[in-house]
């Protein structure tokens, strides 16, 4: 009696396997096999593909691009002007820069239909640099060494985490 010679995987053939695509059959090995809900299947009959959410075309980057900037000159100036009367409560911009990361995020998100993704996520962040450098370059309130400058660079860390995580 002869024995059955062994498959090869077709896309790697020096592996041997007894597994088989459940749709066109071909013989695939384990690092070939994407499991689906209706059993192991090739990478051409899975059709991979990323989620909606995750495809991002350059058009939405453009209105991210665009949304970000925008609400980072605008609570920049927000930002500024409230720094400007209530300069005594110094806690107040770690709470502002965390608002404005959110608000950023959010409003960034709503723009590109809560699009998903990292370089998303970047422009988000780098928004949030552009505001704190909007509403120290405008109003003239550079954080001298020490506490101030500390807790401003906290704030903006906290406004950047916020963002990003709005948009990732």
């Amino acid at each position: 009696m002869t024995e059955p010679t062994p498959l090869r995987c077709a896309a790697h053939p020096d592996v041997e396997t007894n597994l088989r695509c459940g749709k066109c059959g071909k013989p695939i090995c384990p690092r070939c096999l994407v499991q689906t809900p209706v059993g192991a299947r090739c990478r051409e009959c899975a059709k991979l593909s990323k989620l909606p959410t995750y495809r991002v075309t350059p058009v939405y980057y453009l209105r991210a691009a665009g949304t970000a900037i925008g609400m980072a000159l605008v609570l920049g100036l927000a930002w500024g002007f409230l720094n400007a009367f209530l300069h005594s409560f110094f806690f107040l911009n770690i709470i502002i820069a965390g608002a404005i990361g959110w608000a950023i995020g959010e409003v960034t998100g709503l723009a590109i239909n809560r699009k998903r993704g990292t370089w998303l996520a970047v422009i988000g962040g780098a928004a949030v640099v552009l505001c704190y450098a909007v509403n120290v370059f405008t109003f003239g309130r550079f954080p001298g060494l020490g506490l101030n400058l500390i807790l401003d660079i906290v704030g903006v860390v906290i406004g950047i985490t916020t963002a990003v995580s709005r948009l990732r």
